[in-house]
């Protein structure tokens, strides 16, 4: 059997990942995708702690951040392709679109 600590190295390798993607890239569609990698570094981490103690409480909100995740993702895109229609920008700071 795999240890505990395999599973939170990864995910944590993971979630590292997502926030540096996050924090250097000014792409929409990067942004997008290293927000679903934290998520599922998340969700890793709930799964690894439902097997661990033997419950089924982490797998089912992982389920729900599933779901989430889809929402935004779904969400997430339609913005992109509003935004990259009206031809405004493709690089996340110079859109002031969404300010008042």
């Amino acid at each position: 059997m795999i240890p505990l600590s395999a599973y939170l190295a990864v995910s944590s390798v993971l979630f590292v990942t997502g926030l540096i993607g996050v924090l250097i890239r000014r792409n929409f569609i990067i942004i997008l995708m290293s927000v679903e990698i934290m998520l599922n570094a998340a969700n890793l981490n709930l799964v690894a702690f439902s097997s661990y103690l033997d419950s089924m409480t982490g797998q089912i909100v992982t389920l729900f951040v599933i779901a989430i995740a889809a929402g935004e993702a779904a969400v997430g895109l339609a913005i992109i392709i509003v935004v990259f229609r009206g031809k405004i920008a493709t690089n996340v700071d110079q859109i002031n679109l969404l300010k008042w």
